[in-house]
């Protein structure tokens, strides 16, 4: 095993004793890891899928979803920058896993991983797949989740050539079940999109070595175009000659725990025990510049590749955008999509608080918080302002394309897609300042049926929103009566995109 420099563990927290905002005040903004106990009470998976002696019940998961087709890793074959995938039933994986040595014969510690390769099944989408059978409840902390409670309702990338369930740019979800025996392992990355995770181990023991974002570029090479595959191997001095620098936190997770991965710490991760674990990748607008920033740079990286083809391509952009879609997982279209929904149903919220008779004396909280909300995709959509992707010849082309879906107000206020995840941000923001409107569908459906009802959407209801200008122009009249708000929480909204950087630093964004 290579050595690591360790300089701390992450801190173990009894999440019941634990408020919401403590965790958001305490871990979220500050964007520190936390492992959490105590949250994994009267879940079906931590009776059903675990053994009386505590180990992975592998008969249950082959007799009740042996058909399921799941990916599997090569624990001891890289392949570009992951290890190998192949695809397997679950019955299948599970009779080669009981079919291993009592003692497997390499560690993920060290040694030669290809002189006995583990699988592990990774990335399985369990909830989609079984949505009757509740394995688990998201935890509060968690449930602030824009990922999922998007593409509960949305495909994350739209076009006429790719839309459609099948396409492997629609993920389904980001809800994943592993689970595989002792030594399997999982390389040196930090998560898509540079999501926050959480993930809960149902049973098994898990090392974790995680470094922090300030020290990412540490793990990379000189031209910054590879990063270290395994901490644990023996790192070249000459390929990654400040890998020596960097300074890690270590943490051994148990049975019945819970880790929060905040955004942009690399990790990587080592079944000490045959393990079987539930994970989600989510952001919100407490990292929703951190989505945006690898973005960027995903972009330019893209654009880069193809820069020698620009004269003679007749929508380089468009080629761009697309090889973003596929490499990253969204564009810079979906992503404006997606956070045009997210800014009109919480608009919609606040306004709709603000004339709850003793609302806001009830959920001064709840208020904050939605306005903090407005104010993060404000600033990201400033800096969105910029980009070639959003210039007149460009939104042309999208337009042909259908890349930017709906952009009209009336039209996306009637859509029974955004009344879900309108409905659905509702209960989010219920359940975490305990105030969940009961009748809140009837007075979404009455009220998106009627933009005159909606008091600010009376002005917008039939704009088309389909630049950033006009997105920043949306939320400043959301907010034109909540200057109060912004004044208490000192979160200012930034003039121009050069007030970006400091009003997220202000806001804890990074």
């Amino acid at each position: 095993m290579g050595s690591l420099r360790i300089g701390g563990s992450v801190e173990r927290v009894d999440g019941r004793a634990l408020s919401y905002d403590d965790f958001v005040e305490r871990y979220m903004k500050p964007n520190l890891p936390v492992v959490l106990t105590g949250l994994m009470d009267g879940w079906k998976g931590c009776t059903d899928w675990v053994t009386p002696g505590g180990f992975p019940n592998l008969p249950f998961f082959s007799s009740n979803f042996g058909q399921s087709i799941v990916q599997v890793a090569d624990c001891g074959t890289k392949e570009f920058t992951d290890q190998k995938r192949i695809e397997m039933t679950v019955k299948e994986y599970i009779q080669y896993w009981l079919g291993l040595p009592d003692e497997n014969c390499i560690s993920c510690l060290g040694g030669d991983k290809n002189s006995c390769s583990l699988l592990y099944l990774k990335d399985w989408h369990f909830v989609k797949e079984y949505p009757e059978y509740v394995a688990y409840t998201t935890p509060p902390f968690f449930i602030d989740d824009w990922l999922n409670q998007y593409l509960d309702s949305h495909f994350m990338h739209r076009s006429s050539e790719t839309d459609g369930p099948k396409n492997d740019v629609n993920c389904a979800d980001y809800k994943f079940v592993y689970m595989g025996p002792k030594g399997t392992w999982t390389p040196l990355h930090a998560d898509v999109f540079r999501s926050y995770s959480w993930s809960a181990n149902v049973c098994g023991k898990k090392l974790w070595h995680l470094l922090p974002p300030s020290q990412s570029h540490f793990v990379f090479d000189r031209n910054f175009k590879k990063s270290v595959y395994d901490v644990y191997d023996n790192v070249s001095d000459v390929l990654f000659p400040d890998f020596k620098k960097t300074i890690w936190l270590e943490c051994i997770q148990e049975r019945n725990e819970i880790i929060f991965v905040p955004s942009g710490w690399y990790h990587q991760v080592c079944n000490l025990e045959d393990t079987i674990s539930i994970n989600h990748n989510w952001f919100n607008s407490h990292n929703l510049a951190w989505v945006w920033n690898l973005l960027l740079k995903d972009y330019n990286e893209a654009k880069e590749y193809i820069e020698d083809i620009r004269e003679i391509s007749d929508d380089f952009e468009g080629l761009c955008q697309r090889n973003l879609a596929a490499n990253t997982g969204m564009n810079f279209y979906d992503f404006f999509v997606m956070i045009t929904r997210f800014t009109i149903a919480i608009s919609i919220q606040l306004h709709c608080l603000k004339y709850e008779k003793n609302a806001f004396a009830k959920s001064s909280s709840k208020h904050q918080q939605l306005v903090y909300n407005l104010l993060a995709i404000r600033a990201v959509a400033l800096s969105l302002k910029s980009v070639d992707a959003f210039d007149k010849e460009n939104l042309k082309r999208c337009w042909v394309k259908n890349l930017l879906a709906d952009s009209h107000v009336r039209t996306i206020l009637l859509e029974p897609e955004f009344i879900k995840l309108s409905m659905s941000l509702n209960q989010t923001y219920g359940m975490v300042n305990e105030m969940v409107e009961q009748d809140y569908k009837t007075k979404m459906e009455a009220s998106c049926s009627d933009g005159e009802k909606m008091g600010f959407l009376q002005d917008c209801s039939g704009s088309n929103i389909c630049r950033p200008e006009d997105l920043v122009k949306l939320i400043d009249h959301a907010m034109a009566d909540h200057s109060s708000i912004c004044n208490a929480c000192n979160l200012n909204s930034p003039s121009d995109s050069s007030d970006l950087r400091s009003s997220l630093l202000k806001m804890h964004i990074i």
